[in-house]
C-alpha cells in the first residue's frame, strides 16, 4: 500500500449474533484457524479472530443487550460489517486523516489484544464502514 497512513489490511470484520455458531462455518467449514478470541471494552463485545493467511477475519459478537451493534445486527442481520486497516500510530492517523478528507469518530476505542483502534466517518467511504489500529 502506498500511502502516508495506511499500511496494511489489519482484518475483516463480520458482525455475528452467537460466536460459536459462526466458528461452525468459518472453522469447522471452512477450515480457518482460530487465532485468539477475547472480551473487550468492559465485556460489551466478543472478538474472535480467524486466520485468513494474510489478514484476519474478526468475529464481533455484541454481549450486552444495550450495544449498538444489536440493533445493527437486528436491522442487517450478521455480516460485513468493516475493513480495519493497520497504521504505524492511531493517534497520528486521528490527525492526518480529517487531511486527507477522511473524518474520523470523536475518540479512538480499545481494539483487538489492548491496541487502539479509530472508526471512520463512513460517509467519506461509500457508506463502508473502515477502522484503523496501531499497537
Amino acid at each position: 500500500m502506498n500511502h502516508p497512513v495506511f499500511r496494511s489490511l489489519d482484518h475483516v470484520a463480520i458482525v455475528v449474533p452467537d460466536t460459536d455458531a459462526a466458528l461452525t462455518i468459518w472453522r469447522d467449514r471452512v477450515g480457518l484457524k482460530v487465532l485468539f478470541s477475547e472480551v473487550v471494552n468492559n465485556g460489551a463485545l466478543r472478538l474472535t479472530h480467524l486466520d485468513l493467511g494474510n489478514t484476519q477475519l474478526q468475529l464481533v459478537q455484541p454481549l450486552k443487550a444495550d450495544h449498538p451493534l444489536q440493533a445493527w445486527l437486528a436491522k442487517n442481520g450478521a455480516g460485513l460489517h468493516h475493513l480495519c486497516f493497520g497504521v504505524d500510530d492511531v493517534g497520528k492517523a486521528f490527525t492526518e486523516l480529517p487531511k486527507l478528507g477522511l473524518g474520523v469518530a470523536p475518540a479512538p476505542h480499545q481494539g483487538t489484544q489492548g491496541r487502539r483502534a479509530l472508526f471512520l466517518d463512513k460517509g467519506a467511504s461509500q457508506q463502508v464502514q473502515l477502522e484503523v489500529t496501531g499497537g
